[in-house]
């Protein structure tokens, strides 16, 4: 007699699990649109009048009659200018990014090794500076007289170049792996910097796509080094530049305010807005690419047996 194949009966759906689905989706969606309103009502005031936006506040529906491009006729007077600090923000932001992440890897990886004698005292050397430094202005001096960031690239990359919270992150994160994999390819012959770049990185995709968009959000939003370290225009970052237009047009209201000059209505709330949306604009594409690896979760099972 033939036994007859085993068919698992389809499981259906009740009512209460499709109820709780819809429900689930509903929330989400509500969710990600109330994340969504402020970035839309900035684009929607970046859009609108002045005098309009001051009497009436944010608006929640773009009105024809309150339209005007008045602020992104001024934050791109000087489209060169513009371009010019896009270049070197985008510049800055690829190179610091790559070598932030190699170095937080780097570091995480050799301080996760528990064949590494040393590694509770140098820990303990990069958590003890997120208590302690020393100070602003010995940093300054530092910088500018031994390091010599003025006016360089240096003073734009190599300040936000090692984050500790990112060393963290990569420090627990390959905590995880097992041992037993850079013990096989040292069996094989294989050297540190081998196991490091041929098995550890491939293995540490999200850890990677995690630490890249940290440190590019980092290089990206970055003005504070360039007020430091740059004088030159043509160095000047995009945050750095927009926060220096949007300073004079406020000083030139203030000034004419004080002195009783008739000039020409400057739109500050507007041009905030038009700066938000010029600046961030090319840093949302980012998210795209690393999404994925914040909700993929990561299974390491190289070991069997």
């Amino acid at each position: 007699m033939k036994a007859e194949a085993y068919q698992s009966p389809k499981v259906k759906r009740g009512k209460d699990a499709v109820a709780i689905s819809v429900i689930g989706y509903v929330v989400i969606g509500l969710f990600a649109l109330i994340c969504l309103a402020p970035f839309y009502l900035i684009v929607i005031a970046s859009f609108t009048d002045e005098t309009a936006l001051i009497r009436n506040g944010y608006p929640l529906w773009p009105q024809i009659k309150d339209f005007s491009v008045q602020a992104y006729q001024l934050c791109l007077k000087n489209p060169t200018a513009i371009l010019h600090a896009y270049g070197t923000t985008i510049g800055v932001t690829i190179v610091g990014t790559f070598l932030a992440v190699l170095m937080a890897t780097m570091t995480g990886y050799v301080l996760s090794r528990k064949d590494f004698p040393w590694r509770n005292q140098i820990s303990f050397f990069f958590f003890f500076t997120t208590l302690f430094n020393g100070g602003l202005v010995p940093w300054y001096l530092i910088c500018i007289r031994y390091m010599h960031f003025k006016n360089t690239y240096l003073g734009l990359i190599l300040p936000l170049m090692f984050s500790v919270w990112n060393m963290i992150i990569a420090k627990s994160f390959m905590s995880g792996i097992p041992a037993e994999i850079s013990e096989s390819a040292k069996m094989d012959g294989a050297n540190d910097m081998v196991i490091f770049v041929r098995l550890i990185l491939p293995l540490s995709k999200p850890l990677i796509a995690t630490l890249g968009l940290f440190a590019a959000l980092a290089y990206w939003n970055d003005w504070y080094n360039c007020m430091l370290f740059q004088t030159e225009e043509n160095m000047f970052t995009l945050q750095y530049y927009l926060q220096r237009v949007l300073g004079s047009a406020e000083a030139m209201r203030i000034v004419a305010e004080k002195s009783g000059m008739a000039l020409p209505s400057i739109p500050l709330e507007s041009m905030k807005m038009a700066m938000t949306i010029i600046a961030t604009g090319p840093i949302v594409l980012l998210y795209p690419f690393v999404q994925r690896y914040f909700v993929k979760g990561l299974t390491i099972g190289a070991v069997k047996g």
